[in-house]
């Protein structure tokens, strides 16, 4: 069984992958103090309540794009797991993937375990929109080349400076609107209205653009936490793949092993 860990700017996630199935999935609030040992109670308790054997874990592999959390999910590997973590990235699991991009040094680890995931999942030439603390799109060409993209606010994010900014203004759930009514009678509908349905315009109109500028069909695939909360309001998603990254992390353990 593989634990595939996913370390974003706001949540770790921690998978547990067997056969290719992600048989469980947990997260916990990014944070680069944390030890390891403090990761595997947290853990080893989830697990148990899984009914989860961690002497059952083969291997590890770990994306991650807050270098200063590496150190100590590697010390939770080798420590709890003994086993050495793979690092999604590095040698010897390299992207294995063009990265046509002025600097493909900087291109995010959870950005191309995507790019791998979806390319593999899917045909044709892709846009991968992935909801986290950032919103990012990201264009796969039909060869499975990382093309570019855009960074955006992510949704949290933009709330957040909004009510940080305006001391009037009250903090409110990112919720879909109960109507499509874009004209709010009050101040938590008006922000619900322009954090939600602006995004939604936001969306529509970015993946507008990038089809416009590819010329060819393009299909799209949402992934992230938040990418359920649109799914009804747009249809602008071809697919929805919820658990794209952890895909990706096994798709490279796999090619390792092979």
């Amino acid at each position: 069984m593989l634990l595939a860990i996913d370390a974003g700017n706001t949540n770790v996630v921690f998978a547990l992958v067997e056969k290719g199935v992600i048989v469980a999935r947990w997260r916990i609030a990014t944070d680069p103090r944390r030890t390891a040992d403090e990761y595997a109670v947290w853990l080893s308790q989830l697990m148990q309540l899984g009914g989860h054997d961690r002497g059952a874990v083969e291997g590890v592999i770990i994306a991650t794009v807050v270098p200063r959390a590496l150190h100590n999910l590697q010390v939770l590997s080798s420590k709890y797991f003994a086993t050495e973590a793979l690092i999604a990235g590095r040698a010897p699991v390299e992207w294995g993937i063009a990265i046509d991009v002025d600097e493909p040094a900087s291109l995010g680890a959870d950005r191309a375990v995507n790019t791998i995931a979806a390319h593999a999942l899917h045909d044709g030439d892709l846009i991968v929109i992935d909801f986290g603390t950032a919103t990012t799109f990201d264009l796969v060409d039909y060869r499975g080349a990382y093309k570019g993209g855009i960074i955006a606010p992510g949704i949290n994010l933009s709330l957040d400076a909004l009510v940080t900014a305006a001391a009037k203004l009250p903090r409110i759930a990112i919720e879909a609107p109960g109507d499509t009514s874009v004209i709010g009678l009050n101040t938590v509908s008006q922000m619900h209205i322009g954090i939600y349905w602006g995004y939604v315009a936001m969306i529509e109109g970015l993946v507008a653009r990038m089809k416009a500028e590819v010329g060819r069909p393009v299909k799209v695939i949402a992934t992230g936490g938040l990418a359920t909360l649109f799914e009804k309001q747009t249809d602008v998603f071809d697919v929805i793949e919820a658990d794209l990254t952890i895909q990706g992390l096994a798709m490279m353990w796999d090619r390792h092993h092979i």
